[in-house]
């Protein structure tokens, strides 16, 4: 999917009411600033997923089986908005400790040299009043963002620092298991954008869901 606008990834905690506040403030701070943002919570498959083991249309035995091929899908098209769907990443690490899904998208976009930045308001650390560094790392320059208003700004500022290093050979060097995923992942959005996924009512939800699972049944394997 094409944009005019540069859009952001926003990763980080969602799975309950304060943390889904607090992430669609950081998209709200940034669609503000002129982003198109993915927020994963509102637009990837995790709202509907997560529902799943509350619906109760949806018993434990219809969960377990569909579950761990949907988490397939889930995976692949957030690896696909991060690395071709997406030019920036923001990742929220408030939180007593950093959001585990959030670290790996974060790792994903420091590898393809994805200009990004670490928000953190929350003054609880591990490492004596510091940050794990394999963390901050990730930043490029071993930060975080204490203010959210700061954010499109730190963005640009870092973008602008990796565009003077020169041309991103990535996209030329994609390892063979990457493509497996970008492939998958790209599958099933252009999926979602054909059946309506996201419009549909819930109970077409479910069918599509089932057919979302069989398709990742039938994918090759990443390895």
């Amino acid at each position: 999917m094409k944009h005019s606008k540069k859009r952001v990834y926003c990763s980080g905690p969602l799975f309950c009411p304060e943390e889904q506040w607090g992430m669609k403030a950081i998209a709200d701070v940034l669609e503000k600033a002129g982003y198109d943002t993915f927020l994963p919570q509102r637009d990837g498959l995790e709202k509907y997923v997560m529902g799943l083991a509350n619906d109760p249309r949806v018993t434990n035995k219809m969960f377990r089986r569909i579950n761990q091929f949907v988490n397939r899908a889930i995976f692949s098209v957030d690896v696909y908005q991060i690395i071709e769907g997406c030019d920036y990443l923001v990742f929220n690490m408030n939180g007593r400790t950093p959001d585990e899904g959030g670290v790996v998208e974060t790792g994903i976009a420091f590898a393809v040299q994805k200009p990004l930045v670490i928000y953190k308001k929350d003054y609880r650390t591990k490492f004596n009043g510091s940050d794990n560094s394999m963390l901050t790392g990730l930043t490029y320059t071993f930060s975080t963002v204490g203010r959210m208003e700061r954010i499109p700004a730190e963005l640009e500022k870092v973008a602008a620092s990796l565009e003077s290093m020169g041309p991103n050979p990535y996209n030329d060097n994609v390892p063979p298991h990457m493509k497996k995923v970008l492939s998958f992942g790209k599958k099933i959005w252009k999926f979602l954008g054909v059946v309506n996924f996201f419009e549909a009512d819930d109970e077409k939800r479910l069918d599509l869901l089932d057919q979302i699972a069989a398709m990742s049944k039938q994918a090759p394997g990443f390895a």
